[in-house]
């Protein structure tokens, strides 16, 4: 049951930083996605388990997430509280040259749950290693998104196919994707067996 295999899980929030708000991009689907995030946010900080923001500290010069521009402060409704964790990382992964596998370890968590941007490059790396390593993952699919792509072959795919494919390629080998609401009703169902006990 979703419920109790969550008792010791992390909420991993990847990325949900301004800078992703730019035309640059293009367009993304799930524009629902902060509300959804913020909702999982308030029900999980109820809870009091762990939650771990993670954002992108980019290298390139041109991108709006490097350090030191607005970009790359975190957006206002999934901003971290004061005593949550916070992991800066370089590349796709959060695991890669960051502390988070180790922090993780320390304090006995082996489940994570997973949302923020973007669904194909940061929330997927990092779930499939996250699975790599062990963990048992959870990917919240209205809670990531994804932006229109243009292939190889020069075939432009709209963000909802990019998105709906990572999440494909993910559930089932890597991850288990589910929805907010189920989450939500876990997360409560969690809550009443403790209150019971």
């Amino acid at each position: 049951m979703l419920s109790t295999e969550l008792d010791r899980a992390t909420l991993l929030i990847v990325d949900l930083q301004l800078g992703f708000d730019e035309k640059r991009w293009g367009r993304r689907n799930n524009p629902s996605l902060e509300q959804r995030a913020a909702e999982i946010l308030r029900a999980w900080r109820n809870t009091g388990r762990s939650i771990v923001h993670v954002r992108h500290m980019s290298t390139d010069p041109l991108s709006p997430l490097r350090p030191g521009q607005a970009g790359n402060e975190f957006k206002p409704e999934t901003a971290p509280r004061r005593g949550e964790a916070v992991i800066e990382k370089r590349v796709n992964s959060a695991f890669i040259g960051t502390s988070l596998e180790a922090d993780l370890q320390r304090a006995g968590c082996r489940e994570l749950v997973i949302l923020g941007l973007t669904t194909n490059h940061c929330v997927s790396t990092t779930a499939r290693m996250a699975s790599n390593l062990g963990f048992a993952t959870w990917v919240v699919s209205d809670a990531t998104a994804a932006f229109d792509r243009v292939g190889p072959d020069g075939v432009a795919y709209p963000a909802e196919q990019v998105h709906a494919m990572a999440l494909s390629d993910l559930h089932g080998e890597f991850a288990t994707v589910i929805d907010t609401a189920a989450l939500l009703t876990a997360l409560e169902t969690s809550r009443s067996a403790r209150r019971a006990s």
